[in-house]
């Protein structure tokens, strides 16, 4: 097994026990970046000189008998919305390039106390405001798998990493399926936990009521591993949860036998591709083979997710995003006067789908229509929520395709806002409820993977888990580096 395929629990255990340097590991997976980036573009910083001190450190720890933590010399790679101290943080758009954080997310706190290496910043949509990694100011992102195709968004450069192997673990941030997207279209392992159940201090805000940061992986252990190490309560997050902790953060041995599952009938038919339903399908009938009861149940409120999303999820842009004035940080543009340098800034420094998003939130939150369009979409919410746990107090875990379609070639639909939006109707209404969800890989379609996304109830990561790790069991997919 070459080093770029190596899980991270063999990495960390080698780096802990001696047996592997981690200035050569982190070495050869740089290498491995230099190699790809030309033709992948996952990542907007590569820290090539702070990882190889970082790793020397790790070293030098085990050297002189010390555990440098359960990611020991690990190369992790952070999406660009995520603080790290010191380091540009763009979110993928002008209107921040040449901010550093004076601190560090509380993730990446936990990260470097258990050795982690970060090796770069991935590249992502602006402001995390799209499905294919075509909207960063940065270039968009290619699949490794079929470069004419995208890895998915907006934390696409972290799924395109793990794919191309030049990162071993990787985080993404998922406000409406942001994590999911890219695992299903790179072949990776991806988690969106309960919301509240990781820290959210240090993330660019996009959509605080929905966003969460999640761990992306290239097997069910790693994926543990990383959310082991992040989730927790965190008192500088007004929305962590207090009882979230270790619990959450291990694979449940299930029982395929003693596994309901509920097949959500609107997340397998039309308007999913028949391409992708048939591998999801073909998944669920090998769990079935190995003792699984496969029941198909209806999401109704499916059709309503989607309208109810963008408007919250908009709204909450609006009113994030108008701390980005050029007086503070980031791109400032020039100005006779303070109004024309404000203006000029937002007009040159964001990106054309982030002012769509901006100037809709702005009118739905208009004196008038917050009625007619915001408090619906909560009621929306509310029901949405109400009809997926009246669902898994019946089964398990729920199930459909992770995306509706295979992954879009470049420039098919970025430039469609209806087009760019439908892509997220299976993975929205988990942001809605708050529940935990994970993207397992399911099969490939037009030389890209496709993904079964599993929905579970609050605080049911470990189950999800330990579904993730029989699908992995039934389909052999994982470790796969192209």
């Amino acid at each position: 097994m070459r080093i770029e395929e190596m899980p991270a629990t063999i990495v960390a255990e080698m780096v802990r026990r001696g047996d592997l340097s981690a200035v050569d590991y982190v070495s050869r997976i740089l290498e491995r970046a230099e190699r790809t980036e030309d033709r992948v573009n996952a990542y907007i910083t590569l820290l090539k000189d702070l990882a190889l001190k970082r790793a020397e450190e790790i070293d030098r720890a085990v050297g002189r008998g010390e555990d440098p933590g359960r990611l020991a010399g690990v190369a992790v790679a952070v999406k660009d919305n995520i603080a790290v101290r010191g380091v540009e943080n763009t979110c993928g758009s002008r209107i921040l390039k040449g901010y550093r954080p004076p601190f560090n997310a509380t993730v990446v706190e936990r990260l470097l106390m258990e050795g982690a290496v970060i090796v770069g910043k991935t590249n992502m949509d602006e402001f995390a405001m799209g499905s294919t990694t075509e909207t960063s100011a940065y270039g968009p992102t290619r699949n490794p798998w079929n470069l004419e195709r995208v890895p998915g968004g907006s934390s696409g450069g972290s799924g395109a990493a793990l794919a191309a192997g030049s990162a071993t673990l990787a985080l993404g941030s998922d406000t409406g399926g942001s994590i999911r997207c890219p695992a299903a279209y790179t072949g990776t392992y991806g988690l969106k936990p309960t919301y509240g159940a990781v820290s959210r201090y240090g993330l660019v805000p996009y959509a605080n009521s929905l966003e969460q940061i999640g761990p992306m992986a290239r097997n069910t252990e790693d994926l543990a591993l990383l959310y082991s190490v992040i989730v927790g309560h965190d008192p500088r997050d007004s929305t962590s949860l207090r009882d979230s902790g270790a619990h959450l953060a291990r694979i449940e041995n299930v029982d395929p036998a003693k596994l309901r599952i509920g097949v959500i009938r609107e997340l397998v038919e039309e308007p999913v591709d028949k391409r992708v339903a048939r591998e999801v399908w073909r998944l669920l009938h090998k769990l079935e083979s190995m003792g699984a009861e496969v029941d198909e149940v209806s999401l109704p409120l499916v059709d309503y997710a989607l309208p109810a999303y963008y408007i919250v999820a908009m709204a909450e842009a609006s009113s994030n995003l108008a701390r980005y004035d050029g007086t503070r940080y980031g791109f400032r543009a020039p100005g006779a006067t303070w109004e024309e340098m404000v203006v000029e800034t937002r007009t040159r420094g964001f990106g054309w789908e982030v002012k769509r998003r901006i100037m809709l939130g702005s009118f739905i939150l208009l004196a008038g229509y917050v009625e007619q369009y915001y408090v619906k979409a909560l009621r929306v919410r509310s029901a949405v929520r109400r009809e997926i746990l009246s669902l898994l107090s019946r089964h398990h875990v729920l199930v459909g395709a992770t995306m509706p379609i295979p992954a879009p070639r470049l420039g098919e639909r970025v430039k469609d806002p209806l087009l760019l939006y439908t892509m997220d109707i299976a993975t929205v209404p988990a942001n809605l409820a708050g529940i935990p969800a994970v993207s397992v890989p399911a099969g490939i379609v037009d030389g890209a993977p496709v993904g079964a996304q599993f929905m579970g109830p609050p605080m049911g990561e470990p189950l999800l888990l330990g579904v993730s790790k029989l699908c992995e069991e039934a389909t052999g997919f994982r470790d796969r580096v192209v």
